[in-house]
């Protein structure tokens, strides 16, 4: 379910410039699509914050990671 490649290839889409480019030649229904999908991806962007910051503080993980600092 984790595909590195996928997030690279949108990474690479949106570097490049071909999604601004879509968006300013694309046609009205384009435009739409494109802002649609970045809203989604937005969305999903502070669902995956919100989770992070659980795991990590509920799962342990950043007292396990101060444990670790501690021992250098």
């Amino acid at each position: 379910m984790l595909d590195h490649a996928h997030l690279d290839k949108i990474a690479q889409y949106f570097a490049s410039g071909d999604l601004a480019f879509d968006f300013e030649h694309g046609d009205e229904a384009r435009r739409q699509d494109i802002l649609a999908y970045l809203e989604k991806l937005m969305d999903l962007a502070d669902q995956a914050d919100e989770l992070a910051t659980r795991l990590i503080f509920k799962g342990g993980m950043l007292q396990g990671l101060a444990g670790a600092s501690d021992q250098k």
